[in-house]
């Protein structure tokens, strides 16, 4: 597959329907995009991060979680769509990130199955005030990055995960809103790139 090329695929889980977009070598370094409550995997073709990624040798493989995007409503969990995910295209240690409700997602699954992440980049992630007591069960390496104004998720939340995960670099965009990669999406993809590509 040509580096820029997106390619399109499904996969099936427990009869439930994943739609996934793919960029990239086969065999560079993966990154996992999830996205937020309302958007879906092509946000990431729209911002040009699966071409960024995919041009600077990572594995991209942007997922729609069951009810978004084109995967329809299903019964697997989002914890079982990530190991799934991860086993259908043999990732190894991939990168997860997740911006707003995709944020918990990977936090959540980070907490369930700590062997099969290498890192995380959390954006803007709810749910940082439920998993508290736990974030220092995290051994990863971990990006946060959050907008100055954002109103969903304060930034408060991104300075927790800064103070509780041993390996956790705060990135905050000034003047930001929630969805902080919409509107500074050059910044955003190259610290992405350059975090991920910083991993040993």
């Amino acid at each position: 597959m040509a580096t820029r090329v997106i390619e399109e695929q499904k996969l099936f889980l427990n009869g439930d329907e994943i739609h996934v977009l793919l960029s990239g070598p086969p065999d560079g370094r993966a990154v996992i995009l999830l996205h937020g409550m309302k958007f879906q995997a092509s946000a990431w073709r729209k911002l040009g991060t699966l071409e960024f990624l995919a041009v600077r040798g990572f594995r991209a493989v942007a997922v729609d979680l069951p009810g978004f995007g084109k995967s329809p409503v299903g019964h697997t969990p989002p914890p079982e769509v990530m190991r799934g995910v991860i086993g259908h295209f043999r990732l190894e240690r991939p990168v997860l990130l997740g911006p707003s409700m995709g944020g918990r997602v990977a936090l959540e699954f980070c907490l369930s199955d700590p062997g099969l992440l290498g890192a995380m980049v959390l954006v803007g992630a709810v749910g940082v005030n439920e998993n508290r007591n736990r974030l220092g069960e995290i051994g990863i390496p971990v990006l946060a990055i959050w907008g100055e104004a954002d109103q969903i998720s304060p930034v408060a939340n991104g300075r927790i995960l800064s103070a509780e995960i041993t390996d956790c670099r705060l990135l905050v965009i000034p003047g930001a809103p929630h969805p902080c990669y919409l509107e500074h999406g050059e910044l955003f993809n190259r610290e992405v790139a350059d975090f991920s590509g910083g991993l040993s």
